[in-house]
């Protein structure tokens, strides 16, 4: 019997190690398929390392309404510029992920600049190239698969994703950078793409904002949406219409430096 103690004691302390140990999320083989075709889909096999897309935009916010040029550049899934040139100046949107940790930059037409929060730095930073989002399925990425559905009178294959280990907000327990992804059930190509922003002192403020992917063309071999629109809100903000795209072209990473 003494013999017993020691055995038991062992079989105790190695349960309690397994249920102690945290599971590992994974992807659901059925998002992972569809999100592997799509991917096909968009790059015909092509691997894009940067991205660089020019074209006119209309930009509004509240009242205001202008027209202007757009250059969207991108290097991998971390870093990404948006310089919109308007009559009252030029608005930029920089993304970056150098340091390890997601950043991000605003600068308004008068000059003056802020840093975006962590928690609005948790989703794409390429939201407006479908090629180097998490439809990649890249590190940490768990994609799940939602279901068949009716968007918009179309039929889609409807995915979510979110970043493993990326902050969780406290109401719903749900991942800051969750995306839903709507892909045409034909092409598999997206068609939207859904998200949260948050207010800057309210991680709880849910705002929500869509981008919409039209009117692909192939440049390249690539598949490219010639037709991006961001809406937040309910409300168009971005409107834009991609003119030229290049691809793999090596460009710099100081362009996505927000410091």
């Amino acid at each position: 019997m003494p013999r017993s103690v020691p055995l038991c004691l062992f079989v105790g302390i190695t349960l309690t190690c397994f249920a102690a140990t945290p599971k590992v999320p994974v992807s659901d083989p059925t998002a992972l398929a569809y999100a592997a075709k799509s991917m096909a889909a968009l790059t015909g096999g092509t691997t894009i390392t940067d991205v660089s897309l020019t074209g006119s935009v209309i930009w509004t916010a509240g009242s205001d309404n202008e027209t202007g040029a757009a250059t969207l550049l991108a290097s991998g899934t971390g870093e990404s510029r948006i310089d919109l040139v308007l009559g009252s100046g030029t608005r930029t949107e920089i993304r970056d992920a150098q340091t390890g940790t997601a950043l991000g930059k605003w600068i308004a037409p008068t000059g003056s600049s802020g840093q975006f929060v962590s928690h609005n730095c948790q989703t794409d930073a390429v939201w407006f190239f479908p090629e180097l989002g998490s439809l990649a399925a890249g590190p940490n990425v768990v994609l799940s698969y939602v279901g068949q559905e009716t968007r918009n009178g179309a039929t889609v294959q409807h995915i979510r994703s979110y970043v493993n280990q990326s902050l969780l907000v406290a109401s719903t327990q749900q991942p800051l950078g969750t995306m839903d992804f709507y892909l045409d059930a034909t092409t598999l190509l997206p068609s939207a793409v859904t998200f949260n922003a948050h207010a800057d002192n309210n991680v709880l403020s849910n705002i929500p904002v869509e981008i919409d992917f039209s009117a692909y063309q192939i440049v390249g071999g690539v598949n490219v949406p010639m037709h991006i629109q961001k809406y937040t809100q309910g409300t168009l903000t971005i409107d834009l219409t991609v003119s030229s795209a290049a691809f793999n072209t090596g460009i710099a990473l100081s362009n996505f430096t927000t410091n």
